[in-house]
This record gives structure tokens, C-alpha cells and sequence, in this order.
């Protein structure tokens, strides 16, 4: 099979951007992307509410102790997590957030949608990472301003820009469907 190549021809930030790429690595790249990442909040959610739903209620998982006790002194929204601390709208928001949004990628299904909202919910995590003092506002505990956070936000955010969900997922059969094709506006939250 060959491999199709075509040139992109942009302007970013002031400046001509011309490259030629491989319609096919791109493909495969985003759809590796889609699961990996897919994977890794499906997993860290199910973790949770396995963990959550255990019979033994001292062994049930809760943000409470990381909302509490885990905000670094000096950040700046402490208050605000720490006022979450003990909510169970909280911990099943937590909990269900990274499971669906996992689930939704890992299949392709409302990728724009999910991707959105887990990338929300990450700039969360960074936002509680925030430290005080003399680097007043930088997360220092796990990188220097981008931690892991950052990173699943922003490749969360070009899953969504791509619409990775064509690929190989089921929002490619979905945007052929005659109520979705009438109704474009639903494309939004697809792809």
C-alpha cells in the first residue's frame, strides 16, 4: 500500500509553515493517541470506582484527603479545593469523569465532547498542583509550570482539533447517519 503524502501550507504566529506529511503515520499516530490516552483516564477512573463501590466502606475511595490535606501550601485557590473536600458530587464527578471520558476515546464516540471535558478536568489537577511563595503560581512538585497535566490537556485539546474519533472510532459511523448529516450542529461535540 502507499503511502499518501500531502503538504500543509499555514501561518502560525506570523509565519509561514509549509511541511509535507504521510496521510497514514498521521492516522495511526492520532489513533494511538486516542487510546493511549483513552487508556490511561479509563484506568485511573476505574481504579477509583472499583476502589469506591468496595464492600469495606474504610477502603472506599474519596478526593476528600488529597482536597484536604494534599493542596500545596501558598496556591492560591486552597480554599476552593479544600471546600470540596467531603462532597460526594465531587468524588463521583472525579470518578465518572475519567472513566466516560476514557471510555469515550478509547472508542472513538463524541471525541470533541470528551476531549473537551477531560481536558478541563486536567487543568483542575494542574490548578491543584499550584505552589506559594517566592514561585508563587508554578507547580514545582511534577515539572516546572508543564507537568503531566498540561501535557494530557493540550493532547487532549488536538485530539478534539482533529477529530480523532474518525478514525477508526464510531464517531465515523455516527456523522454518516441521515439525523446526524441533518443536523451538523451535532458534529461539535463528535469527531
Amino acid at each position: 500500500m502507499a503511502t499518501s503524502s500531502r503538504v500543509l501550507e499555514t501561518k502560525l504566529f506570523g509565519q509561514d509553515v509549509t511541511f509535507e506529511y504521510s496521510e497514514r503515520w498521521v492516522g495511526l499516530s492520532l489513533f494511538i493517541l486516542r487510546i493511549v490516552m483513552g487508556w490511561t483516564l479509563f484506568q485511573g477512573g476505574v481504579t477509583k470506582l472499583v476502589t469506591y463501590l468496595d464492600a469495606d466502606p474504610s477502603n472506599n475511595w474519596t478526593a476528600a484527603g488529597f482536597l484536604a490535606n494534599a493542596i500545596p501550601p501558598g496556591n492560591p485557590l486552597i480554599g476552593f479545593f479544600a471546600s470540596m473536600a467531603g462532597n460526594p458530587l465531587i468524588d463521583q464527578l472525579n470518578m465518572w469523569g475519567l472513566t466516560l471520558t476514557g471510555l469515550a476515546l478509547i472508542l472513538g464516540a463524541f471525541v470533541r465532547f470528551s476531549a473537551f471535558w477531560g481536558a478541563i478536568m486536567m487543568l483542575f489537577y494542574w490548578a491543584a498542583s499550584l505552589e506559594g511563595g517566592i514561585l508563587a503560581g508554578l507547580p514545582l512538585a511534577h515539572g516546572w509550570v508543564v507537568d503531566d497535566h498540561i501535557v494530557y490537556a493540550v493532547l487532549l485539546f488536538g485530539l478534539g482539533a482533529f477529530g480523532a474519533g474518525r478514525i477508526l472510532g464510531v464517531d465515523a459511523y455516527l456523522e454518516n447517519m441521515e439525523f446526524v448529516r441533518n443536523n451538523r450542529w451535532l458534529t461539535l461535540v463528535m469527531g
